[in-house]
């Protein structure tokens, strides 16, 4: 196992605490206590501490952002609502030098309306979409081999 260094922000936005509550399609029956978990223990494998937050605030969100740019190593994000919704949320990880990864738990492709599209996916390094939980799990090796640690 690598050395522990910067952390990796896994952050989450809208309504993701309820998940596990109700299974949707694509997403399972894991709560979010459930994806931090796999996170902390797949990231433990690459070297990365994991700060893991969910909000239903936006302007919490963009803090945590802003944040991130002076102590992360990465972000992973799932924006959930706010990908398809937040200027402000897309504008603020433009400022970041730091990998940025987009997560969806189903294939917004996939959705059966009109899912808006994503103001975050043009500014992300990469997006993994569709595997329910799993999605967290694969960006997690898909940053560390952007940086190298695979």
């Amino acid at each position: 196992m690598a050395s522990i260094s910067s952390p990796l922000f896994i952050l989450n936005g809208p309504n993701l605490n309820l998940l596990g509550f109700k299974s949707v399609a694509g997403e399972g029956v894991d709560t979010l206590d459930d994806v931090e978990a796999a996170c902390r223990d797949h990231a433990a494998d690459y070297g990365f501490e994991v700060v893991f937050r969910q909000t239903n605030l936006e302007g919490e969100l963009i803090g945590w952002i802003q944040e991130a740019q002076s102590v992360a190593e990465g972000v992973i994000i799932n924006a959930a609502g706010y990908a398809g919704t937040s200027v402000a949320i897309s504008e603020s990880l433009r400022f970041l030098d730091i990998p940025v990864i987009e997560v969806s738990l189903d294939n917004p492709a996939k959705r059966g309306y009109a899912a808006p599209v994503s103001l975050i996916t043009p500014i992300a390094a990469g997006t993994v979409t569709g595997f329910g939980p799993n999605s967290y799990v694969l960006a997690i090796s898909a940053i560390a081999q952007l940086m190298g640690r695979e």
